[in-house]
């Protein structure tokens, strides 16, 4: 049986403190690092999965940058979410795992494959795609977004209860919303909009074909925010990447957890499978 989930602070020397959940699950298990998504916490994004997760997983995660608990920065960028993760993983003596990312944490994990191959076994990307906006939309988010930020960074308190009050007025169920709120207090608004414009700008389509790890991509197939399109696409620019569907919208991970989470643990069964019947064979087969 799994043990209980341990929160706890994380010094990265040099870079911060970072909220932490791990969950050690069977002895000698492999592990996934779940990075969640934009203006979310490792618990709101992943809060159903951990226990399905641990049943044959050790299940770690993070806040990232500016976001719930995560390292306070003045400066948000997706390769050092990317880095932190890799730190993460070394101050918990973990070696190797499989990097899986919602949204936002598609690119923190890919980046992370790409900047720390020595670590990521194989990735695991949900709701997310090659890029997020148009060439326009991303040109006009790195106009605008940086003013935003400064502005969020000049007035945080206003900005945040504002968004805060917008996002509450969604949820009905009293324990709920005192949850989120809890797990929103720590977010920098001036980070997750400088966060936004990372999205909107990130573009992996020069590299991302060539990730030589087990990989599957997981599609909301109702998504309005990540177009299943986009995010099929992303699948079939990667060798051998596998494909298992959700039939929710973007929100899937929370919202339609009981379809999310299933679907969820067979990705990762499959990526560790490959992973594990890989590392047994020789160069020359797995070169084929």
């Amino acid at each position: 049986m799994p043990n209980a989930v341990i929160d706890r602070n994380v010094e990265l020397a040099g870079r911060g403190r970072t909220r932490v959940r791990d969950m050690p699950g069977p002895a000698g298990a492999p592990v996934v690092m779940l990075l969640h998504g934009l203006g979310a916490t490792g618990r709101l994004n992943w809060g159903p999965c951990f226990g399905a997760l641990a049943q044959d997983f050790r299940v770690v995660s993070l806040d990232h940058r500016g976001h719930g608990a995560g390292i306070r920065t003045t400066r948000f960028r997706l390769e050092e979410c990317a880095d932190d993760a890799a730190l993460v993983a070394e101050q918990l003596g973990i070696e190797r795992f499989v990097a899986v990312g919602y949204s936002m944490g598609g690119p923190i994990a890919s980046l992370a494959w790409r900047r720390h191959p020595d670590r990521v076994a194989g990735l695991v990307l949900c709701a997310t795609a090659r890029h997020f906006a148009t060439r326009a939309a991303a040109t006009a988010a790195r106009i605008f977004l940086p003013v935003a930020a400064d502005l969020a960074s000049l007035v945080p308190g206003v900005v945040h209860d504002r968004v805060l009050t917008r996002l509450l007025a969604r949820i009905e169920h009293p324990g709920l919303r005192e949850r989120v709120t809890s797990e929103l207090s720590g977010h920098s608004a001036s980070s997750v909009i400088q966060a936004a414009g990372a999205v909107a700008g990130f573009s992996s389509h020069d590299w991302i074909g060539r990730i030589d790890v087990p990989t599957a991509v997981v599609v909301m197939t109702r998504d309005r925010l990540v177009p299943p399109e986009r995010q099929r696409k992303l699948a079939a620019s990667i060798p051998g990447a596998s494909v298992f569907e959700v039939d929710g919208d973007h929100g899937a991970c929370v919202a339609r957890a009981d379809v999310f989470v299933p679907t969820l643990v067979r990705a990762c069964h499959d990526v560790a499978m490959r992973g594990a019947l890989e590392s047994q064979m020789p160069p020359s087969i797995i070169s084929r």
